[in-house]
């Protein structure tokens, strides 16, 4: 896209956050050789499928952190609404081809964590699934 666009490109590397508990423990940030480059720039966060948004989350926060101005996050699909109600929270446009619902649950409202249904059984986690 940026070279269809003919505007430079960074990228966000995953990081894990070992003193970090809850729910997302990996972070994102822009990489030291980088950061100095969106300095005072206008920026958009592209993604290709924003579902819970950490990652677009993360990234948003660190190049605030840089000192970019974060103008808009683009994205091939929305899963759900969380991300919808960060970037109205941030006011910045949000813009995705499409959009469909997701089930995310937290850990306490999760209907596999309730029953104890490790993830790596898939047969299992159908049969939870359907009832």
């Amino acid at each position: 896209m940026a070279l269809d666009l003919d505007v430079d490109l960074t990228y966000s590397e995953r990081f894990a956050r070992p003193s970090h508990e809850g729910l997302f423990p990996a972070g994102y940030r822009i990489p030291t050789a980088l950061r100095e480059k969106v300095r005072g720039r206008r920026v958009a966060i592209v993604n290709d499928v924003i579902n819970a948004g950490s990652a677009v989350c993360g990234t948003f926060e660190d190049l605030e952190s840089c000192g970019a101005n974060v103008v808009g996050i683009s994205a091939l699909l929305v899963l759900g609404t969380a991300i919808h109600e960060y970037s109205a929270a941030k006011g910045v446009p949000l813009i995705s081809m499409a959009q469909a619902p997701n089930h995310l649950w937290a850990p306490a409202e999760c209907p596999l964590c309730a029953k104890g249904v490790a993830l790596v059984d898939v047969e299992e986690f159908r049969k939870t699934l359907s009832g």
